[in-house]
C-alpha cells in the first residue's frame, strides 16, 4: 500500500466529509446518541464546512490517501481555544490543536494513524508552535495510548458538548522540541 499525507483541496469536500462521517462515531462513547452524533456531524462535518475551514488562515486540514481514496484525516488550529479548562493546561504558546484526527476503521492498523500524526507534529513545528494539544474523551483509552506513545501528556481536563451530554475529555500537550 502506497501512503501519502498531503493538505486537503477543494477537491477534496465530499470524499473528506464522508470519511469525516463514517469516521467521527468510532471515537464517541458507546452511551453517546446517534440523534447527537449525526447532528454533529451534520454541522461541523459536511463539505461546506470543510470547504469553511480550507479556506480558514487558522487551519491546516491533512488528508492520509492509501493510493487514491482518502483513508484518514486531520486537523490544525492556531491557538487555544476561549476555555478556562484549556488554558490552564495548555500553557506553552504558541500552541496548535490537534482538533481533528480520524482514520476509517477498515485502515486501523497500517500506519495511517502514525503517518497523519507525523505530519501533524511537522506541520505544527514549520508553523512555530511550541507545542500540539488536544482532547480526547476519557473512556477513550485506545487513542489515549496512540497520543502517549506519541509525545502527548496528560495536562488537565475539559469537557465538550454532544448534543444534551456533556462529554468529559483529557487535555494531552505534546511539548514539541524543534
Amino acid at each position: 500500500m502506497s501512503l501519502e499525507v498531503t493538505p486537503a483541496v477543494a477537491a477534496d469536500l465530499l470524499e473528506l466529509a464522508d470519511v469525516a462521517a463514517r469516521t467521527f462515531p468510532l471515537a464517541c462513547p458507546p452511551e453517546a446518541g446517534a440523534d447527537d452524533v449525526a447532528a454533529f456531524i451534520a454541522e461541523n462535518l459536511s463539505p461546506a464546512r470543510f470547504g469553511d475551514y480550507l479556506a480558514d488562515p487558522d487551519r491546516v486540514v491533512l488528508v492520509a490517501r492509501d493510493g487514491r481514496r482518502i483513508s484518514g484525516y486531520a486537523m490544525l488550529i492556531r491557538g487555544v481555544v476561549d476555555d478556562d479548562d484549556v488554558r490552564k493546561a495548555v500553557s506553552a504558546r504558541p500552541a496548535i490543536e490537534l482538533s481533528k484526527m480520524y482514520v476509517l476503521q477498515e485502515a486501523h492498523g497500517a500506519g495511517v494513524s502514525a503517518a497523519l500524526m507525523t505530519a501533524a507534529l511537522d506541520a505544527s513545528r514549520a508553523l512555530g508552535a511550541a507545542c500540539v494539544w488536544l482532547g480526547v474523551n476519557q473512556e477513550n483509552q485506545r487513542a489515549q495510548r496512540f497520543y502517549a506513545k506519541h509525545g502527548f501528556q496528560v495536562s488537565g481536563t475539559k469537557t465538550f458538548r454532544l448534543g444534551g451530554r456533556v462529554e468529559d475529555d483529557y487535555v494531552m500537550v505534546n511539548p514539541l522540541a524543534n
